[in-house]
């Protein structure tokens, strides 16, 4: 009886299994496919990008036939079908009711030959009982200046950056001379590369031709989750001063540095003739370790935001530093994706030393200014005795407890949830939010300022009109 009834499933599996592999040569009847369109974001001249991936579905009781599968220009883009890379190799491909296949896609590009990126364009066909269905496939092409060499290049004259085209850098540089960027400049950096600079730098761009340093993956971690969000990408940018005869000046304006192990870091040996430091109307974001570091240097910093590092933003040793109308903003991995280690919940903001023994003695002063992230206290100043610290911060918005110093006066301090301060300071992958820190309409931030630096400082980072009387604190006027 128990054989008897074995056989009877074994017959019915049997049955089943040839009803769903039945092929359907019914006209009506259509893949699906995962997007109807493949777009690799830019995609530098013969460096080959990843790989995207397309699924391809059939939703209907039956199996069918693909009979095969082409590209139009079977050039840049490069498709491998169920392990296949010759798609001529693919004919009357089945796929049954139910399944799926998997599409890989890549995409080389031959250099251009001209500065402008240029949109590359395909399509991937595929006929199903004598009608065709069509997935679009689209790239950025940019040709690129690259800077690949076996180990550390080291430029010893004075050395430009351009902005006629990228540049892609595989290893660190270093420029012994003078170094100059200008407006516009792109530059990418490959995992561990860095940017290094012994002498005076010159990189001004402007408000519409910004110069932009990143990481050199242009494509997705996840789904929504692009490379450029990640942090420690690559190395970072240093300023190295050693020689004790000359006078290093840096001066940046509106520069940005994104997704590096440290942002900016500015290191002088020296205890006399420390190198001076302009940084105005720049964004150093999303860091791994440090946004910005100053030891034994003077530095302005005016409208500029330093935001998300899993460390400091900013770390202060040695020098006089002042800020004017910057917005500070710690909140590292604040986000439903997790694409980074944590920041260590026990770091402030904003760090002063005013400890150290070796170096010029620290002066740190924040004037108009917004200091905040997700810890409780994000300004702390270490100093041996903070009755006798006599720098002024003033007219700010901090998340701290109140200041113990002489000259802090007129500050907001805030410790409740300070998410309304902002637009936004979470990261949202799925509803494509991003951080973003310009001021929210009921901010706190709002009109606290002192207005007699608006007067100098009449515009915001992003140009907007600042006004004297009562302006809003931080880098961004709300308007």
């Amino acid at each position: 009886m128990r054989f008897k009834i074995g056989v009877i499933l074994l017959l019915a599996i049997t049955l089943y299994s040839c009803r769903e592999e039945q092929l359907s040569a019914d006209p009506s009847l259509k893949l699906t496919f995962s997007k109807d369109t493949v777009c690799f974001d830019t995609v530098f001249t013969t460096i080959g990008t990843s790989t995207l991936r397309l699924m391809v579905y059939n939703k209907n009781a039956n199996a069918l036939s693909i009979s095969s599968i082409w590209l139009d220009n079977n050039t840049a883009f490069k498709v491998n079908v169920d392990g296949e890379n010759d798609l001529t190799q693919l004919k009357n491909l089945q796929i049954n009711g139910g399944d799926s296949l998997f599409v890989f896609i890549k995409v080389n590009i031959d250099p251009l030959k001209q500065n402008n990126p240029v949109l590359v364009e395909d399509n991937l066909h595929f006929a199903v009982n004598e009608k065709t269905q069509t997935v679009h496939l689209e790239a950025v092409g940019q040709d690129v200046f690259l800077i690949k060499t076996p180990e550390r290049l080291t430029i010893k004259n004075n050395f430009t950056f351009s902005a006629a085209k990228p540049y892609l850098i595989y290893d660190t540089v270093a420029v012994q001379g003078k170094l100059t960027i200008k407006p516009g400049a792109r530059l990418y950096f490959h995992d561990k590369a860095a940017l290094m600079a012994y002498n005076d730098v010159n990189a001004v761009g402007e408000l519409q031709k910004p110069i932009i340093l990143q990481g050199d993956r242009t494509d997705n971690i996840f789904e929504n989750v692009p490379y450029a969000y990640v942090a420690g990408m690559w190395s970072g940018f240093y300023l190295v001063d050693l020689k004790n005869t000359d006078h290093k000046t840096y001066k940046f304006d509106y520069v940005e540095i994104l997704s590096a192990n440290v942002g900016l870091y500015a290191f002088s040996q020296k205890t006399g003739f420390v190198p001076s430091m302009q940084l105005l109307n720049s964004r150093i974001h999303n860091h791994a370790v440090y946004g910005l570091v100053l030891q034994n240097i003077n530095a302005l910093v005016v409208n500029t935001e330093l935001s998300n590092a899993a460390a400091y933003c900013a770390y202060l040793e040695g020098g006089q530093h002042t800020f004017i109308h910057s917005t500070i903003a710690s909140f590292f991995n604040s986000t439903d994706v997790r694409i980074q280690s944590s920041p260590r919940e026990d770091v402030a903001a904003v760090y002063i030393n005013n400890l150290s023994k070796d170096g010029v003695p620290t002066h740190t002063s924040f004037r108009n200014c917004i200091i905040t992230g997700i810890r409780s206290n994000n300004l702390l100043v270490a100093t041996p005795f903070a009755q006798y610290y006599t720098d002024t911060i003033a007219n700010n918005y901090i998340k701290a407890d109140s200041l113990h110093i002489a000259n802090a006066h007129n500050n907001t301090y805030w410790q409740k949830n300070d998410s309304d301060a902002f637009v936004n300071t979470f990261y949202k992958y799925k509803e494509y939010i991003y951080y973003d820190f310009r001021l929210a309409e009921y901010s706190p931030a709002r009109g606290i300022g002192d207005g007699s630096f608006a007067t100098k400082y009449s515009t915001d980072r992003l140009g907007n009109p600042r006004p004297t009387t009562k302006p809003d604190a931080g880098c961004y006027q709300y308007k």
